[in-house]
C-alpha cells in the first residue's frame, strides 16, 4: 500500500498532467504552452505559466516523468471491499479489481473480508468456523490475526453472528453516559 505521501499529488501541476499528455499526443505535439495553460486554468489550475512551458518542452525532449498513477486510499479501497458488490459503481468496480491486480494480498484480503462481512450481514455463525480455517491458511497476517481472536472469543462471536438478540442499544447508552459531558454526582465515600 502506497502511503499518504505517496499518493498526494507532487505540485500544482500534477494533477493536470494526464490531460496534457493527452492533448500533447492528439495533437501531435503541435500545441502551444500558452493554449494548454489556458485549457488547464479553465479546469482549476492554479500555478504558473512557465511551469505549463517546462512540461510541455520535457514532452518534446522526450525526458518527461511518467504520470504518476491516482491510488485510492486504503480507506477508500477498504470501503469498496466491505460494501456488498451491487452497491458500487462501475467505475468503483473497476478501480478495485485494478488494485486486486496490482496486489495479490489484497486479492486475497478482499476475498475475505467479503465473506466474512457476508456472516455478519446474513448472521451465518454456523459458518465461522469454516472463514477462521480459511484465514489462518492463507490469509495476509493482520487477517490470520484477526481470525485467531474470533477463535479464542469463538462461542460469543458464533453467538453474535447467530443468535437475533443485540445489546447495541445498551452500548448506546453505555456510550452515552461515559461521553456525557456532566461530572459524575458520586456520593462520599
Amino acid at each position: 500500500m502506497a502511503s499518504a505521501r505517496d499518493r498526494r499529488p507532487n505540485g500544482a501541476l500534477e494533477p493536470f498532467k494526464a490531460y496534457l499528455n493527452a492533448r500533447f499526443t492528439e495533437t501531435q505535439g503541435q500545441v502551444s504552452g500558452t493554449r494548454l495553460f489556458h485549457e488547464i486554468h479553465e479546469r482549476g489550475y492554479r500555478g504558473s505559466r512557465q511551469v505549463v512551458r517546462k512540461h510541455l518542452a520535457a514532452l518534446r525532449a522526450g525526458t518527461a516523468a511518467p504520470v504518476r498513477a491516482d491510488i485510492p486510499s486504503p480507506r477508500k479501497i477498504t470501503s469498496w471491499i466491505m460494501r456488498p458488490r451491487d452497491t458500487l459503481t462501475d467505475s468503483q468496480e473497476e478501480r478495485l479489481l485494478q488494485v486486486r491486480l496490482a496486489c495479490p494480498d489484497i486479492t486475497r484480503a478482499c476475498d475475505l473480508a467479503r465473506a466474512f462481512a457476508e456472516l455478519v450481514r446474513h448472521q451465518r455463525g454456523f459458518l465461522l468456523m469454516q472463514w477462521i480455517r480459511q484465514a489462518e491458511q492463507d490469509a495476509p497476517k493482520p487477517l490470520q490475526s484477526f481470525a485467531g481472536s474470533l477463535r479464542q472469543d469463538f462461542d460469543a462471536v458464533t453467538a453474535g453472528l447467530t443468535l437475533p438478540w443485540s445489546s447495541g442499544t445498551v452500548e448506546g447508552h453505555v456510550n452515552r453516559v461515559k461521553t456525557s459531558s456532566e461530572p459524575c454526582m458520586a456520593g462520599p465515600r
